[in-house]
């Protein structure tokens, strides 16, 4: 496929939902796979998806997983390359039982999952040819010192693809993190690159969108033409919205309603978080908000309450 055969998917739907919520559901590398199972297996996908229907969102993002090498679904073909046994990814579909209880509430499930090898997990580092190395201020005007990770690249888009594949059209976007050394990895020609990434992640739904996270970028960037939003991860400083577009993607921000990412108490007064997605929301733009996930899959009352006020301009 030529570049200029490739087209976007559409977003209109993203727009029109204004703002969604993010939860980072992890665990640490030195948790068995027993013990990640037992987490798994408590989620109560019913609580969640009552509590996210309570708030108004239409759109909901979960973490697959990340660098502890624990994933909360199974993949074979991951398991096939990196040989951990027992599996360190969960016998519980999580993310299936999730979008089987939110698809009735007419909310669309999205997925996270970094670019990389789980960096925590060593094992599964070298077997997959992940390689961390990088020279300078990570990850902010550092330049990583390996190679292209060719083979590396080959296997994620195997096993990113079993998983789209088997969700299919209950999966309506994709955030991947970490594509800090774009043009060292993904801007080629030939595959692997952006464009075969985005299909692998696209294989299961054409329709769904991708963006690829470049890291605090203000104001924000489109990382790639092969991205359909933008990935606009934000800290601290809170840019005003430039329009719909960047560079032809949908305008999106991702930032967090606790001290840190997925933990802490609110940072904000309602005030604030209902005043800047309003603003992002009059531009065409729209706004992610992550919380913290507590085991047992709800999220905690405070923060219910604040992301609850936002219903107000749903309902507008």
């Amino acid at each position: 496929m030529e570049n200029s055969a490739y087209k976007r998917s559409n977003t209109d739907w993203f727009r029109d939902a204004r703002w969604g919520v993010f939860t980072h559901y992890l665990t640490t590398a030195d948790t068995s796979a027993k013990d990640w199972n037992n987490r798994v297996n408590k989620f109560d996908v019913s609580a969640l998806a009552q509590q996210l229907e309570f708030v108004g969102t239409k759109y909901y993002f979960i973490t697959i997983g990340q660098n502890s090498g624990h994933y909360c679904s199974p993949n074979s073909t991951y398991d096939n390359f990196v040989g951990i046994k027992p599996s360190k990814c969960s016998e519980r579909d999580l993310i299936k039982d999730i979008y089987e209880a939110l698809n009735p509430r007419g909310i669309k499930l999205m997925v996270y999952l970094p670019s990389g090898a789980p960096a925590s997990d060593l094992v599964a580092v070298e077997r997959l040819g992940w390689k961390w190395g990088y020279e300078g201020n990570w990850p902010s005007g550092g330049k990583r010192t390996g190679e292209r990770l060719v083979e590396f690249q080959k296997k994620w888009e195997a096993i990113v693809k079993e998983w789209s594949d088997r969700w299919g059209q209950n999966i309506h976007g994709w955030w991947i993190d970490g594509c800090y050394f774009a043009d060292e990895m993904y801007r080629h020609p030939d595959p692997p690159n952006f464009k075969s990434f985005a299909l692998s992640l696209k294989s299961g739904n054409p329709d769904s969108i991708v963006a690829f996270n470049p890291g605090v970028k203000v104001p924000v960037i489109s990382h790639t033409e092969y991205e359909d939003y933008t990935a606009g991860e934000i800290s601290d400083a809170f840019p005003t919205c430039p329009g719909r577009w960047v560079n032809g993607a949908q305008y999106h921000i991702l930032s967090y309603l606790g001290q840190w990412w997925g933990g802490g108490e609110p940072r904000f007064p309602d005030e604030f978080v209902i005043g800047y997605t309003k603003h992002v929301n009059s531009k065409d733009g729209v706004v992610t908000w992550d919380v913290p996930i507590m085991e047992n899959g709800q999220i905690p009352d405070v923060f219910i309450k604040q992301l609850a006020n936002l219903k107000q301009i749903s309902d507008n």
